[in-house]
């Protein structure tokens, strides 16, 4: 028996309604709320949150003083169309893969780490 269950994983950011929109982009879902706080309601899976954080500093991957916090699976079907859909939404490539892993790791457009990866 569990304690507790997700009720939503939260991001820090500048712009809450923009980097919603971003996921929303990359993984559906529908966008609700204003201000400085917005959800992502994401059909069978867990609500993402975004809340603005006055003087956000993003996290640098993989440096240790500033650390990743936290990051984000997405599973695709085609990693090289994927990557190429996610480019074109303002995501920053954080690595340079050689193609021999089934995983590649972006930036949001606020900073967060996220990775796309093969199923």
């Amino acid at each position: 028996m569990s304690v507790a269950s997700v009720g939503a994983v939260v991001l820090d950011c500048p712009d809450p309604r923009a980097l919603a929109g971003f996921y929303a982009a990359v993984v559906g879902g529908t966008v609700e709320g204003e201000g400085r706080w917005v959800d992502l309601k994401v059909p069978g899976g867990p609500v993402l949150s975004f809340q603005e954080a006055p003087g956000y500093v993003p996290p640098r991957w993989p440096e240790a003083d500033r650390s990743q916090q936290f990051h984000l699976d997405l599973t695709v079907q085609d990693l090289d169309a994927a990557e190429k859909e996610v480019l074109a939404l303002g995501a920053k490539p954080l690595d340079t893969a050689d193609g021999s892993r089934d995983f590649r790791v972006y930036a949001d457009p606020a900073g967060h780490p996220f990775c796309l990866c093969a199923c």
